[in-house]
């Protein structure tokens, strides 16, 4: 089976460029979904890496682009009080009428993520439990009946409304690619979500997630694999490579080897990308989310020639 590809709205790089203006976004969006895009995706950061907030932009998607998948790539929960999120999520969820996931994750330890959490009042420390605390009450609260909860948060006999569209709330994807990662994710989420660096470490860190769900009792095949992938195309491939370099550097303020030995991208030719994007897939993957190098438009209309070639 063919996996479903999504398309990462370039929130992050129209904030850089000076233009915040969101009619650009939702038109993209709109493109994706025209183009025969499965998915459309948003990343999340208050001020290390200063975006439109994904919850709210999300929303202006479902209400432009009726029927279109919409996810977060990824939300950081831990910086939002529980309660309120559950709220919001729960009223997205009602617009797009159950085509949501929530891809999570807890943050990596750099400067300026320590000082985003400083700046929202979180603390860093222990970041992780908290964050598996508020996705535990969050579920409570769709759960649609009065909660007690004697932890992080208090409350007695609390509710939100509405419930989600989905019974139970949105899927939960997370990523992450240490052991401890894998272990959290095969446990206690409904996909895995990553960054790997190639198709075979994927592959391998999937397999291990299902025996962790497995040995949980849980039914492993029911634990999604996607990807998170940055895609550069150029007919010239050092042009592509250049491409990708410069946003990867630029985006992070970090060099691009230390990048690109981290996180899956793809640098060359369009005609190449289908054998490369099918080593993920035939890897486990069925969802693909593609972050592109700059030239939107052109990366979205290169993509769809290629998925209907």
């Amino acid at each position: 089976m063919k996996p479903k590809i999504g398309y990462l709205l370039p929130t992050r790089e129209q904030i850089m460029q000076g233009r915040p203006e969101t009619g650009p976004l939702l038109d993209l969006a709109a493109r994706a979904a025209s183009l025969g895009f499965d998915s459309v995706w948003v990343g999340d950061s208050l001020t290390a890496r200063p975006r439109h907030d994904p919850l709210t932009l999300l929303a202006a998607v479902a209400g432009r682009v009726p029927n279109l998948t919409i996810g977060t790539a990824v939300l950081l929960p831990v910086l939002r009080n529980p309660v309120v999120l559950a709220h919001q999520v729960a009223t997205l969820d009602q617009l797009c009428e159950g085509r949501l996931i929530l891809g999570v994750g807890f943050a990596a330890d750099v400067a300026n993520i320590r000082a985003e959490f400083a700046a929202a009042g979180v603390p860093f420390e222990r970041r992780i439990g908290r964050m598996l605390e508020a996705l535990r009450l969050c579920k409570a609260l769709w759960a649609g009946q009065p909660v007690d909860w004697n932890g992080r948060w208090q409350m007695t006999q609390a509710m939100v409304a509405p419930t989600p569209f989905r019974a139970g709330g949105p899927p939960l994807w997370i990523g992450g690619n240490l052991a401890p990662s894998l272990e959290r994710a095969g446990k206690y989420f409904d996909g895995w979500f990553p960054i790997t660096p190639s198709a075979a470490d994927f592959g391998a860190g999937l397999a291990q997630v299902r025996e962790v769900a497995r040995a949980r009792g849980r039914d492993p095949a029911a634990v999604s694999g996607a990807m998170y992938l940055t895609v550069a195309l150029d007919d010239d491939a050092a042009k592509a490579e250049d491409r990708l370099n410069h946003f990867l550097e630029r985006y992070y303020g970090q060099p691009a080897p230390v990048l690109r030995r981290r996180q899956a991208c793809y640098a060359g030719p369009p005609e190449r990308l289908t054998e490369w994007l099918d080593g993920y897939a035939n890897a486990g993957a069925g969802q693909l989310v593609l972050r592109f190098a700059g030239a939107p438009e052109q990366h979205l209309s290169m993509l769809a020639k290629l998925r209907h070639a």
